[in-house]
């Protein structure tokens, strides 16, 4: 059983940066792929940003690419997710995943474990 705890949400100013943080304990950590997903009120969770278990390999949605970035540090279990110029429409609670055998990273229902997720509010 993995647990998963995000940190590093709150209120920013559009334009302005927040760095999120999701710690896993209770497995090991590299076995896993991780992904970001955001829900804003009213509208279904959606995919954010996913990373494979080792090298190079990270999936952004169109809406922050070139925005956000992806990264893990597997020797501290931990994965962050960068966020840059941020928008109003970037606000929602952000969840981390992870996932054992993830065929379509952007889906929620490929993912086997959530964290409970933190708020991010973009104001104009």
């Amino acid at each position: 059983q993995v647990q998963l705890v995000e940190s590093g949400g709150g209120l920013v100013q559009a334009g302005g940066s927040l760095r999120l943080s999701c710690a896993a304990s209770g497995g090991t950590f590299s076995d896993y792929t991780m992904g970001w997903f955001r829900q804003a009120p009213g509208k279904e969770r959606e995919f954010v940003a996913a990373i494979l278990r080792f090298g190079p390999g990270t999936y952004y949605a169109d809406s922050v690419k070139g925005r956000f970035t992806i990264s893990r540090d597997n020797a501290k279990n931990t994965m962050y997710l960068q966020m840059n110029s941020l928008k109003p429409d970037d606000t929602a609670v952000y969840y981390c995943a992870a996932g054992l055998r993830i065929a379509l990273r952007a889906k929620a229902s490929e993912y086997d474990y959530w964290g409970q997720g933190t708020q991010v509010t973009v104001s104009s």
